[in-house]
Parts: C-alpha cells; sequence; structure tokens
C-alpha cells in the first residue's frame, strides 16, 4: 500500500510518496497526484521517493503520466530522493532524479 503526503513551499509542491508503488497503489496516486496538480498548479512538482521501498512498472507509469499532465499545465515535473535500486530502474526508464550523483547521468 502506497501513500502520498503533500507540502507545499511557495511555488513547488512535495508530494512525498510511502510504501510500495505497484498496479493497485499507482491508481490511487494518480488521482490524488493529478488533483495536487490541477487544484494547486504549483510552478515545480516535486515527487520525492524517499519512501518507497518497491516500485513495480507501473510506478514508471505513474510517473510518466504526470510528466504528460504537469507539462500540459506549464508545471515541472521534478524526481528526487529515490532509493538507489529505484534510481537504476529509473535511469533504464530515462527517468532522470535531480539529486542523482553526476556518474549515474
Amino acid at each position: 500500500m502506497a501513500a502520498v503526503r503533500f507540502s507545499a513551499a511557495g511555488e513547488v509542491l512535495y508530494a512525498y510518496l510511502s510504501g510500495e508503488v505497484d498496479h493497485d497503489a499507482a491508481q490511487s496516486l494518480r488521482i490524488q497526484l493529478d488533483d495536487a496538480l490541477v487544484s494547486r498548479t504549483p510552478q515545480t512538482l516535486v515527487l520525492d521517493f524517499s519512501g518507497v521501498g518497491f516500485m513495480d512498472s507501473s510506478g514508471i507509469g505513474l510517473i510518466l503520466g504526470r510528466q504528460r499532465s504537469a507539462r500540459t499545465l506549464g508545471t515541472t515535473l521534478q524526481i528526487q530522493h529515490a532509493p538507489a535500486q529505484l534510481r537504476r530502474v529509473l535511469q533504464l526508464a530515462g527517468i532522470r532524479c535531480t539529486d542523482a550523483p553526476k556518474t549515474e547521468e
């Protein structure tokens, strides 16, 4: 089961994800993230994965879909604090973590 907690700082909206991001959890997270994007219209949405222990391909789809939604609304999407095993999966999918060491890019 995954959860998301939001925190705003100026024009930046932080979404702190936790738990396991699988097919079932991705649907719930998608609804919550889309609602926050539309209702709050931040300049930047930061998805923080520090609390995520597992993510399957549904998580990649979740990120890519939010990236499209954010772009449509004029919002920049950033990914940060992904654990090492998730960073590797993100890297293979062409998704860059903004806090990744330069050697991983």
